[in-house]
């Protein structure tokens, strides 16, 4: 997001005051940072509206308001501060164990490295997890997990290259009942969006889950890379379809990446973002916290 921060802060340097010049820069800078062209238009505009119905004209003020109605967005429309925003939940735990969740994803976006830095998280909260390796599809893909099953002394349940990945999960929960696990974290095939068979295995899972503990996975989450830009929003829209995502865990986000795709992805698909990973160490894992990331656009 560095490059956000520094183009805003060069055109608060240069305007003295808000004109049509200031406010087109202003939307030029958030479409550039991967917030979408609809989104970029709401936030300007809102923010328009107020300065006209209060008569500001102070450039701080007007980026009070900025990341007021970006925050808003975040905490679906509670303001900053408010109980409703304080009461938003960060991730869905059942109270009936196990929890089952299931990363879904594009290739190349670092889900296997994400389920494992969730598998650490929770265990670091006390949880017993296990892991279910159900990308069977691709070569090597249950070796890398067991990897990290290994480095965090974790129980895994993984079949050969080409099986069902349905059976992996089904074999998952029901050895998560014996135990008592609290969480099974299910890494899935990477796949394009585009990829009918591969989406309808999705959607196979998810009722095996749905068959073994009678609902839905408790999370649904879609590993987006922050530096994949606006694409990431037609990819996300394609599997919110397919299979109903709960939340959004964004990868990448230290280095060269904008982070803005969160923005577009929660006004246009009301999709929330739960995580953040921003490092290869496996304990570089946070939940997402709107009022931090806002602070970090402007600060």
């Amino acid at each position: 997001m560095q490059r956000l921060i520094k183009n805003i802060s060069l055109i608060w340097n240069r305007f003295k005051k808000s004109n049509e010049d200031f406010w087109l820069e202003i939307e030029e800078q958030l479409i550039l940072n991967d917030i979408g062209v609809k989104t970029a238009a709401f936030i300007i505009e809102e923010v328009k509206n107020h300065c006209r119905k209060e008569n500001i004209n102070d450039l701080e003020q007007i980026k009070l308001l900025l990341k007021k109605y970006i925050l808003e967005i975040l905490n679906d429309g509670a303001a900053a501060g408010s109980a409703k925003a304080s009461a938003l939940p960060d991730y869905n735990l059942s109270n009936s164990i196990p929890s089952v969740w299931m990363l879904v994803g594009v290739n190349g976006v670092g889900k296997t490295s994400t389920v494992a830095k969730l598998a650490s998280f929770f265990q670091n909260a006390g949880k017993n997890v296990l892991l279910a390796a159900a990308d069977t599809f691709r070569a090597a893909a249950y070796e890398q997990l067991d990897h990290f099953a290994e480095q965090l002394d974790l129980p895994i349940v993984h079949h050969q290259r080409g099986s069902d990945p349905g059976a992996v999960v089904y074999d998952s929960i029901e050895k998560a009942v014996a135990r008592k696990i609290d969480i099974v974290l299910i890494d899935t095939a990477g796949r394009m969006h585009t990829a009918y068979n591969l989406m309808e295995e999705l959607k196979k899972i998810k009722k095996v889950i749905n068959k073994k503990i009678g609902r839905d996975p408790d999370e649904i989450l879609m590993v987006i890379d922050a530096t994949t830009g606006q694409n990431a929003k037609h990819q996300a829209a394609i599997f919110n379809e397919a299979v109903g995502l709960s939340g959004i865990i964004l990868t990448k986000t230290d280095g060269t990446s904008k982070g803005g795709i969160v923005l577009t992805v929660k006004n246009e698909l009301k999709i929330p973002v739960k995580f953040l990973t921003f490092g290869e160490k496996i304990e570089n894992l946070e939940v997402f916290n709107a009022e931090k990331f806002t602070d970090l656009l402007f600060s």
